[in-house]
């Protein structure tokens, strides 16, 4: 069974390839369905609710020009059942640094 280190860090690269590849159906598999999920998308209000999350990512993943983001340097930090990830995202020539929640929901860990 994979480390809850590098399977935290696994999640967070399926959310980069989620991103990259604008695949909506991957997007939605990997936030949580039990505990309560929010986002800050860099200039945006904080949403909050899973229904307004994903209709955020709907809108972003489907729009005109969405942004092309690369993650750098990323570190897992895991406390029992919830867990962090700490990364540089690369966009454009800027980097923004970012921080992603995860959860454990089952055997899996879902971004909150």
């Amino acid at each position: 069974m994979m480390a809850n280190r590098e399977a935290v860090l696994f999640a967070n690269d399926a959310f980069y390839s989620a991103f990259a590849e604008r695949d909506m159906a991957a997007m939605e598999e990997l936030w949580a369905t039990e505990a309560p999920v929010a986002v800050i998308h860099p200039g945006w209000q904080a949403l909050t609710g899973r229904e307004e999350v994903m209709e955020s990512w709907q809108a972003i993943l489907e729009g005109p020009n969405p942004p092309s983001i690369t993650c750098h340097a990323a570190s897992a930090h895991v406390c029992g059942e919830v867990a962090y990830v700490l990364c540089y995202e690369q966009v454009g020539g800027g980097f923004l640094v970012a921080t992603n929640l995860f959860a454990r929901e089952g055997e899996a860990w879902r971004m909150i």
